[in-house]
């Protein structure tokens, strides 16, 4: 039997040499220059040839296909909720300025329209920059326009805070719970 310290031994048989048990003389099977080869069993035929199927991206030089309006309003809206949010915001600060205020409201309400005004270019800046860097620069397809009214979100939220800052009595109240 082998020897059992080798891991490998106890899967392993040995076997005694047979003399001259009918097998063939063994050439030298490292001879230079001479491969081995069989007889070819089958032939292959080449691939059918397959129909052009568009995938969305065309052939090249060819115009990329025009996508509808509704197609830039609904990536447009993707994100809405932070705009909508921060301007909901801003509007309820403005309205306790404005009211805290007293007086005429035209004033305050020009004021504010001039606001969201800067708030809608803040937007179409952003989306202005995310179109140079992101498509152009980096190559990336923007998918909706999150970035965007984040951005804008953030500014308006500022907005209703610098109002909040301008009304005496909350900042009568803010300062009491400071100190």
């Amino acid at each position: 039997m082998a020897d059992q310290t080798q891991p490998w031994a106890e899967r392993t048989v040995e076997v005694p040499p047979q003399p001259d048990a009918g097998v063939p003389q063994q050439r030298d099977p490292y001879r230079r220059g001479v491969a081995s080869v069989g007889p070819r069993a089958h032939r292959t035929e080449p691939f059918p040839a397959v129909a052009h199927e568009p995938t969305g991206t065309g052939w090249p030089g060819e115009p990329v296909p025009r996508r509808p309006l509704s197609w830039h309003v609904a990536r447009l809206k993707r994100g809405g909720e932070w705009s909508a949010a921060g301007a909901l915001f801003a509007f309820v600060c403005w309205g306790i300025w404005a009211i805290s205020g007293g007086g005429d409201l035209v004033g305050p309400f020009l004021v504010f329209a001039v606001s969201l005004l800067v708030a809608a270019g803040l937007f179409a800046l952003a989306r202005l920059l995310g179109r140079v860097v992101l498509e152009r620069q980096l190559g990336r397809v923007r998918r909706s326009a999150r970035g965007a009214h984040l951005v804008t979100a953030v500014f308006l939220a500022g907005l209703g805070f610098a109002y909040l800052r301008q009304t005496q009595w909350i900042m009568d109240a803010w300062n009491w719970l400071t100190t």
